[in-house]
């Protein structure tokens, strides 16, 4: 097949997990297209089935937008024609799937609709629960789902969330992120460990994410103070966002910066991950959670949120602990437990490896291709 891609290149889990499912699909042989205003961060090294096409948005002083959104429609038109793509996958209902439709709109005076692209959206959390959340913006997100030829969510979770904001004409399919257990797997190395400043026996907790309001981030600095009460412990923040300023002000206030670490935006996280005995996850809301699963896949139990998808692939007791948002005392309370008790730690690693192997990219990238399958099937006729 010849696919298209359309997605995010920022930080965060639909750019990742858009980039490895790119990665995965031209690994098994299929033409892949990307379209991005720049390269996807986890979109690496070069591969012969693989292709970028930067989109550049025009800028003119009458409007006060950019025309990423037309010149994306613009770009996946041109490359859909002339490449003849059978698929192009928007993650993300805006702009991406609207952007699409566009495109198909483009070329109805150069091929028969049977022979334009199939169009797949993937939503990911942002499109639905926040900006869909937005009045203004409701009919606009419902319009992509029910133009989409196919339409998936990363979790059932979402999928729920979709049907009871937007009732939505179409059937959504729920297909979870995934991770590569070869590559996610855990392999410490004291070089980084140095490099860190961690030279002692010190516990390492860890976090990654886009840093915006609704990752909680006030609440792991309060878990986290205490913590150092109790236990010799480093945190690792890992990421960028709205709400690292504040952080940063916070842990100088209760004096404990120097066990702190802000190491901003890194693509290559497994070798943090392959150091940390913990990851703290306390969002007030989570599509999916692709960072602690990829944590799960290195031996890192989680604390997170009994919220959104994490209780989907985190089993509370067995891979970590899930509990109510904005519970500090009993975040400090079990993560103490797991970073305390080596047996029941060994036990959780173990069974978070074991866990993670559920959801390998494999297995979810061989859904993805019937799923483009079945929509390629369903538009020719007879």
């Amino acid at each position: 097949m010849k696919i298209g891609i359309s997605c995010h290149h920022t930080y965060g889990g639909s750019g990742a997990i858009a980039a490895e499912l790119g990665k995965a699909l031209a690994g098994r042989g299929h033409i892949v297209h990307f379209f991005s205003q720049a390269a996807p961060f986890r979109l690496g090294t070069f591969s012969r089935n693989i292709f970028y096409h930067e989109v550049e948005a025009m800028h003119y002083p009458l409007f006060e937008c950019p025309f990423y959104s037309l010149a994306l429609a613009s770009k996946i038109a041109d490359v859909a024609y002339y490449e003849k793509l059978d698929v192009v996958h928007a993650h993300y209902a805006i702009p991406h799937a609207l952007s699409a439709m566009l495109a198909r709109q483009m070329l109805e005076d150069k091929c028969a609709e049977t022979r334009c692209f199939r169009l797949a959206t993937t939503l990911h959390g942002t499109d639905i629960t926040v900006v869909g959340a937005d009045p203004g913006m409701q009919d606009v997100v419902r319009l992509a789902i029910n133009k989409s030829d196919g339409v998936t969510a990363v979790s059932g979770y979402l999928r729920d969330e979709t049907r009871r904001m937007f009732t939505p004409k179409k059937e959504i399919s729920v297909i979870p992120n995934f991770v590569d257990t070869a590559l996610f797997s855990r392999s410490p190395d004291p070089e980084i460990r140095r490099q860190l400043g961690l030279l002692g026996s010190e516990k390492i907790v860890i976090h990654i994410s886009n840093f915006r309001p609704v990752k909680c981030i006030g609440d792991i600095v309060s878990v986290f103070a205490a913590l150092t009460e109790h236990i010799d412990v480093t945190m690792l923040f890992v990421g960028d966002g709205p709400e690292r300023g504040a952080a940063e002000i916070r842990v100088r206030e209760l004096g404990i910066a120097d066990r702190v670490r802000f190491l901003g935006k890194i693509d290559d996280i497994v070798p943090l991950l392959s150091l940390a005995d913990l990851m703290l996850m306390p969002s007030n809301a989570e599509s999916f959670g692709l960072a602690a699963l990829e944590a799960m896949a290195c031996g890192v139990p989680v604390v997170a949120t009994d919220a959104g998808g994490f209780p989907e692939f985190i089993v509370s007791g067995v891979h970590g602990y899930l509990l109510p948002p904005g519970d500090i005392g009993e975040m400090t309370e079990k993560s103490l437990l797991l970073l305390q008790d080596e047996a029941l730690h060994q036990a959780f690693s173990a069974a978070c490896v074991r866990q993670a192997k559920r959801f390998e990219t494999s297995l979810l990238v061989e859904r993805y291709e019937a799923f483009y399958s079945e929509l390629i099937e369903a538009s020719r006729p007879g």
